[in-house]
């Protein structure tokens, strides 16, 4: 894919949930995203290399190369990197506040938005127990997650191959669930008390595959999605409002946040 010309400009962008070395992985799109943007910050929220999945089966196309190439490109052109380790790539918790191909590595990070909001940003993998779920129905559940991952993969290939736009089919069919929507709730409400818990005016994480940017008793909640079903991320324009948006063949906004406040 030629490289495309930047077209937008952002104080910050959060990204996470990339699972590079995964099938299911957009690379594609991720890369015409990229590569259409500059950004004085960016965050990659936890789970960029997907360490499960490459210890299951060795994959690396060109594209997956081309979106670690892309990152230290933009790295090395000025953009303020932070890499929050997630689940699938907790390997590189160990190496905390160590610089790592011009990307700076952390546990967890705190961002000041140009509105004066302090934003929490973790992975959300330590949200794990607020869904609770059995071991079986998480065994079933994981199965049945792949299942339709792999039906989403393919159905898009279809739909490329009939010059359609894509479409994810996986969150179509999550959205169908009951308890998949009330296992998010608790996600949802478990990272709201964090962020109220230490004093954050926010919280950005990812992990569940569900982007959403919302407000609730004054704290915000938000979650960048992925680039395995949603191909969304979120922005901060350069007044300080921040977006979450879609990415495929066009870009389209989902939601927007206006914020107020003292500039920082």
């Amino acid at each position: 894919m030629a490289a495309s010309a930047v077209v937008h400009q952002y104080r910050a962008i959060w990204l996470s949930d990339i699972h590079l070395g995964s099938r299911d992985c957009q690379a594609t799109y991720l890369l015409s995203f990229l590569r259409s943007i500059k950004t004085e910050h960016l965050f990659l929220v936890g789970d960029v290399i997907d360490f499960w999945a490459l210890k299951k089966r060795s994959y690396w196309p060109e594209s997956h190369q081309a979106v670690l190439h892309q990152l230290t490109t933009m790295a090395k052109q000025g953009t303020r990197i932070i890499y929050v380790p997630g689940n699938h790539d907790e390997d590189l918790r160990a190496f905390d506040q160590l610089p790592l191909f011009g990307l700076e590595l952390h546990h967890q990070f705190e961002y000041t938005t140009h509105q004066g909001k302090k934003l929490l940003m973790l992975h959300g993998d330590k949200f794990d127990a607020a869904v609770k779920c059995g071991p079986l129905t998480t065994w079933f559940g994981d199965r049945a997650y792949d299942f339709v991952l792999w039906l989403n993969r393919w159905s898009n290939r279809w739909r490329r191959q009939l010059g359609m736009n894509y479409f994810s089919l996986a969150t179509y069919l999550k959205q169908k669930s009951k308890k998949a929507n009330a296992a998010v709730e608790r996600f949802e409400q478990a990272a709201i008390h964090e962020a109220k818990r230490y004093g954050f005016d926010g919280i950005v994480c990812g992990h569940i595959h569900v982007p959403n940017l919302r407000e609730q008793d004054g704290i915000l909640y938000m979650n960048d999605g992925d680039w395995v079903e949603s191909c969304t991320a979120l922005v901060e324009q350069r007044n300080g409002d921040i977006e979450l948006i879609h990415w495929s063949e066009q870009r389209q906004q989902i939601a927007e946040i206006v914020l107020e406040g003292k500039a920082a």
